[in-house]
């Protein structure tokens, strides 16, 4: 018997490595392995054939060889399972492998800052969405990173916010606060033709690449995968920031050191200025940390960046300190933060009666933009979650740019800046006499082939993704190596798959570079974008506007 035939019967004894149909599915064998699951390892070294082939004996120890399995599962002439097969017959995959696509630019994440449903009170409570990764190759995206259309323009101020709906948008200044729906990557593009050079501090509070968030991930961020991810937003978040501004990046544990190398490489070395750690503890230690045999985690750290520390702009923070004397004496603040408390921004969404939960204090956002900017700056946040940047900087009479793209964030953004605008009393408002005022300008990236994408994520069964289909057919963009009529003709296959897979298939046959309409169609009149949305593109991008016709 072949030696694959022999490790296929191995793996078949364990059902929860098979489909429904009795194959067995490569992805979940690999997952496995990279866990370094028991199950399988128990399985493996069960055959001394197998065993010898995929462990090194070290005196009387064993060591799995984690990368020769699962390079040899990757084979082509291993495990041709299920959705391998449809995949290959609608032209998604070459001789049974799936086709390769070299890191250049990871596009899609789960993000992070998910709102909790119904009844969900605990971190650990896991939602049921599902995300995917997209990583493109360079030959790939040759309209991804170009402008693209800006749509569902609103402005809010005082008066909008009393009346309870948008002004309509005449003009758009880099005096204006900006919220932005979209994929942060493209937006962060599209924000170049105008910002570039011009930004005083970026901070975000990107993903964490840890399976411990508000809903689970439907597979393994790998650590290649989440530093390509980054390094595409690093290298353009660069390019908008002034020779004089700053970037701060919060992180933990699972990627904090991968993560500084990539940025001392995007950044430079020589323009680190600190690893500032915050204490993220609170007064009680829930149940599952004191049953963790190790040291209590409750830190997270912050890097902080200059484009050029020769240039930088810092003024540095100081405490009230109180002598026994009953004298007030000044204390620089030191990279250790431990009188933030993580609580105080529970307490502040508590407040203003939105659902939402949020790692960042007010306080902590308030620190890190009075050290590195002045009043007028702009303050930009690409990951901004539930709007606590906009929120502080708002109120610190900065301007500010936030980027997100999920629908229920958005929707807390903006509700959290109408607060603000009304002059809410919550997080820093105090301390700093606010009393409301100003304003936000939202709008949308003009989604195309991203609509399909959100309702594929939310379909819950497959006669939903099914009707999904049908339209992404007719009217969505696929790509062209994509069989309509094998995938058609196979339905009964599709119909077998896991509703996860079946997901997966249909956003891979989408091409990627039209999730969004490029700026140079936006008069095509089958994408429905209005005359005044058209005259405010040009407003926003300026000379960089184009037409079919070419510059206008």
């Amino acid at each position: 018997m072949e030696f694959y035939q022999r490790l296929e019967i191995l793996l078949k004894k364990n059902e929860k490595y098979l489909d429904a149909d009795g194959n067995i599915i490569k992805q979940k064998v690999k997952d496995a392995a990279e866990k370094i699951d028991p199950e399988l390892i128990e399985l493996l070294i069960s055959e001394p054939e197998i065993k010898k082939e995929f462990f090194s004996q070290i005196k009387d120890v064993w060591i799995f060889n984690i990368n020769h399995f699962v390079t040899f599962i990757d084979n082509k002439n291993f495990l041709n399972d299920s959705y391998t097969a449809f995949s290959n017959k609608i032209g998604l995959s070459v001789n049974g492998e799936l086709l390769k696509k070299r890191d250049e630019v990871c596009l899609v994440f789960p993000y992070k800052d998910c709102i909790l449903e119904g009844g969900q009170t605990k971190e650990e409570s896991k939602r049921n969405e599902i995300f995917f990764n997209k990583i493109l190759a360079k030959d790939e995206i040759n309209k991804l990173l170009s402008p693209k259309a800006l749509v569902n323009f609103e402005k809010w101020d005082e008066e909008a916010v009393k009346r309870g709906s948008p002004k309509s948008v005449s003009d758009i200044t880099e005096e204006d606060n900006l919220l932005i729906k979209g994929n942060n990557l493209l937006a962060l593009h599209c924000l170049k033709r105008k910002y570039a050079g011009k930004v005083k501090l970026i901070y975000i509070d990107p993903p964490y690449n840890t399976g411990n968030d508000s809903f689970k991930y439907n597979d393994n961020f790998n650590h290649s995968s989440w530093l390509t991810f980054m390094k595409n937003r690093l290298e353009i978040a660069r390019e908008l920031l002034r020779d004089d501004g700053s970037i701060y990046i919060q992180t933990d544990v699972n990627e904090a050191h991968y993560l500084k190398i990539l940025v001392d490489d995007v950044f430079g070395t020589n323009n680190f200025r600190s690893e500032i750690i915050w204490d993220t503890s609170i007064p009680y230690v829930a149940g599952n940390k004191w049953l963790s045999n190790n040291w209590i985690y409750s830190h997270s750290s912050i890097f902080y960046y200059a484009k050029n520390k020769n240039k930088v702009s810092f003024k540095k923070q100081t405490f009230d300190i109180q002598q026994p004397s009953g004298d007030i004496s000044k204390k620089p603040i030191k990279d250790v933060w431990t009188d933030i408390r993580n609580f105080a921004g529970f307490l502040g969404a508590k407040d203003i009666k939105l659902n939402f939960k949020t790692r960042k204090p007010e306080y902590l956002l308030m620190r890190i933009i009075e050290a590195s900017t002045d009043p007028g700056d702009i303050v930009l946040d690409f990951f901004s979650g539930s709007g606590t940047t906009g929120a502080v900087a708002h109120k610190m009479n900065r301007k500010w740019i936030m980027v997100e793209q999920l629908n229920n964030q958005i929707n807390i953004s903006k509700q959290r800046l109408q607060k603000v605008i009304e002059g809410e009393p919550n997080g820093i408002s105090k301390a700093l006499n606010w009393t409301g005022g100003g304003s936000f300008i939202y709008c949308e990236l003009a989604t195309y082939n991203q609509r399909f994408v959100e309702e594929i994520e939310q379909a819950q069964n497959s006669t939903t993704l099914l009707s999904i289909w049908d339209e992404m057919k007719n009217y969505g963009f696929l790509l062209h190596n994509v069989r309509v009529k094998e995938f058609d003709k196979n339905i009964n296959e599709f119909k077998k798959l896991e509703l996860e897979k079946q997901k997966e298939i249909l956003i891979e046959t989408l091409n990627m570079n039209m999730l969004y309409v490029p700026l140079s169609d936006i008069e095509d009149m089958k994408y429905h974008i209005s005359d005044d949305d058209i005259e405010l593109n040009k407003a926003f991008y300026g000379n960089e506007y184009t037409s079919k016709e070419g510059e206008l």
